[in-house]
């Protein structure tokens, strides 16, 4: 690999919700092969351990290498922003040999840089290459790794890694999978099992409340998996009509039905070599359920109006916020196709129950993100509206916390994100519903039947205003439209 193809390669990862450790990982391997060294290393600063940590991932299986500020090549480089060559590790006194004590390797010489935008940026962490086959590292070697540790900084921008406030050096480890935060025991338990079903092809069932995001989860056990470079295929079953379902999921022959003036390839013939994603597969109908359920043991099928028996290598990735064992019980979902389904399982938990911490950690997240798209200053949160959102249940989930902060950020110019501009605080003002309007729930009922009364009853106060009762709830109008549907 060319040095000037590394970084576009590298960056081109990016844009997917990749796990950053590997991606690290990678890195460093091709940075190594690029200077014909034996090994790379890419430290970052964590703003929260003030140290330099060389593995990203924060799961607990994961070992790390951790280097002071001011010790070792690396942690000199951080403290003073300069690059460093060395031609002799064991000869001079600023090399700390403490890691390859743990690591078993034998450094001979180093070259490291700092990572950081441009000069004067703040360091988000160190680019050191170790052992040059050809020798000590040259003057044209130090002015690339310079050149490198600019682009770097700049590719991490492009990450959920988040930069330390205030302008100090560092960045915020946010969880292990890019375009995706969340940190803590909860999550934790779930970016564990993503990372295992990336290493098999098993089907996944991810479980869990609209809006806690199971499509990202989807796309981060694709991105990672062998199958990275097929494509990453989704189908909604709430935004499909019936009669369309099956030949959306297999294709259709020419004349199969009127209109059918051509033949149509399947969402399950598009996702060959990839991954299929079926998003609220709970509710597929039950005259397709049987068609899925034999693809899943067979990979094989058939157009709608053909008699040729197709096949596809396809993984099957599902998800759904239905009891589907309720469903099972109710004769609404075949038990055959569920146990085929769950095959390895992913609760996805309620932001309500990831903590208040989570809550500022996201709406931090989306507010940077927000400001970026739109063109508005850094954002501050005021104290009373970081109060309002720590304090807030979110039964929209992360969908709605990102809905209001979206809101906040375009109603604020000046980037100050005060109570008055999150949606919420601005209809709490409002004067209650008549006693007449108020939302009655039975007891006795399941989660899913409490739920979908519940946005009945939105929509009804709302005087049928479908699009105003999924910007309060915080879920998609897609969604608000079938329970709708479902009741009439």
């Amino acid at each position: 690999m060319t040095r000037l193809s590394l970084l576009v390669d590298l960056v081109s990862m990016l844009a997917r919700e990749v796990d950053l450790d590997a991606w690290l990982e990678d890195a460093a391997g091709r940075l190594a092969e690029a200077l014909g060294a034996e090994r790379a290393t890419l430290w970052l600063v964590d703003a929260e351990a003030d140290d330099l940590v060389a593995r990203v991932a924060v799961l607990p299986e994961v070992r790390d290498l951790r280097q002071p500020f001011g010790r070792g090549i690396a942690g000199l480089v951080a403290a003073g922003g300069q690059v460093l060559r060395i031609d002799d590790a064991a000869s001079d006194p600023r090399f700390d040999p403490s890691a390859d004590r743990r690591t078993g390797f034998t450094t001979r010489t180093v070259i490291a840089a700092p990572i950081r935008e441009h000069d004067g940026a703040p360091l988000r962490g160190v680019v050191q290459v170790l052992n040059r086959a050809a020798g000590p590292f040259d003057a044209e070697d130090e002015r690339y790794l310079v050149a490198l540790g600019r682009e770097l900084g700049r590719a991490l921008a492009l990450t959920t890694l988040a930069p330390a406030a205030d302008e100090a050096p560092g960045v915020v480890l946010q969880g292990p999978f890019n375009l995706i935060v969340g940190r803590g025991p909860a999550m934790d338990a779930v970016y564990e099992r993503v990372t295992l079903a990336a290493q098999a092809d098993a089907t996944v069932l991810l479980r869990g409340e609209t809006g806690t995001g199971k499509t990202l989860l989807a796309r981060a056990i694709h991105v990672n998996s062998p199958r990275a470079a097929g494509p990453f295929v989704t189908v909604d079953a709430t935004t499909l009509p019936t009669a369309l379902v099956e030949s959306e999921l297999f294709g259709h022959e020419r004349g199969a039905f009127t209109g059918a003036d051509r033949r149509v390839r399947g969402r399950v013939e598009l996702a060959q070599g990839g991954t299929l994603f079926l998003d609220e597969v709970g509710d597929l109908p039950p005259e397709i359920q049987g068609k899925l359920l034999r693809f899943l043991q067979e990979r094989a099928f058939e157009r709608v109006g053909g008699r040729e028996t197709l096949r596809a290598d396809v993984r099957i990735v599902t998800a759904t916020h239905h009891d589907l064992e309720q469903a099972v019980d109710e004769g609404r979902f075949r038990a055959d196709l569920y146990y085929r389904l769950r095959v390895l399982e992913i609760d996805v938990p309620r932001l309500a129950d990831r903590g208040p911490d989570e809550i500022e950690r996201l709406a931090r997240h989306f507010a940077e993100r927000y400001a970026r798209r739109y063109g508005r200053p850094s954002h501050r949160f005021e104290p009373d509206a970081l109060h309002y959102l720590r304090s807030h249940t979110f039964p929209g989930n992360v969908r709605e916390l990102e809905h209001w902060v979206e809101s906040a950020v375009v109603l604020a110019p000046d980037g100050v994100l005060t109570l008055s501009r999150l949606p919420s605080a601005r209809t709490t003002r409002r004067a209650p519903p008549p006693a007449s309007d108020a939302v009655s729930i039975p007891h006795g009922l399941s989660r899913d039947e409490a739920g979908e009364r519940y946005v009945r009853a939105t929509v009804e106060q709302l005087g049928g205003n479908q699009s105003e009762a999924a910007r309060r709830l915080g879920v998609s109008r897609n969604t608000v439209a079938r329970v709708v549907r479902t009741r009439s």
